[in-house]
């Protein structure tokens, strides 16, 4: 696995932007980079199941691994959901399952500093990169209020 980073600096306090990461309207918003219509079941809650899904309802499983409020999200993503059935087992989720995707919010002079770091398949890193970006401009974006 490969770690990815990227980071940005927002203009706007740190509870404004952890509150636009990861409220289900503006969690749709930011996300729709990825796959328009993109969304989520379940909570940050840390040790709750969490399902990040497209329209058709299919997409990944993950675990909250951690919430420390205003600070850190780690998400443990564990495997598929097709039609509604979980799949952590099968040798395509096991190639890239378990995986960890990090939010990190930090008070910096001008706003917020996000960073998110990413696990993915080396050959995933030239597809993941773009959209990243974008999602995160997008985001900065919505908490300055442009």
């Amino acid at each position: 696995m490969k770690t990815l980073e990227f980071k940005t600096t927002i203009a706007a306090p740190v509870s404004l932007v952890w509150e636009t990461t990861l409220s289900p309207d503006t969690y749709r918003q930011w996300t729709n980079v990825f796959e328009e219509g993109s969304y989520y079941e379940g909570t940050w809650e840390a040790g709750s199941k969490i399902y990040f899904l497209n329209p058709t309802g299919n997409g990944m499983v993950a675990k909250v691994a951690e919430n420390k409020l205003h600070e850190l999200i780690s998400i443990l993503m564990l495997g598929f959901v097709a039609q509604g059935i979980e799949d952590t087992e099968s040798e395509d989720a096991k190639a890239w399952a378990p995986a960890y995707e990090n939010y990190y919010f930090k008070s910096v002079e001008d706003g917020t500093e996000l960073r998110v770091t990413i696990e993915v398949l080396p050959e995933h890193e030239e597809m993941m990169t773009p959209p990243w970006l974008k999602a995160l401009e997008l985001l900065k974006s919505m908490c300055e209020g442009h």
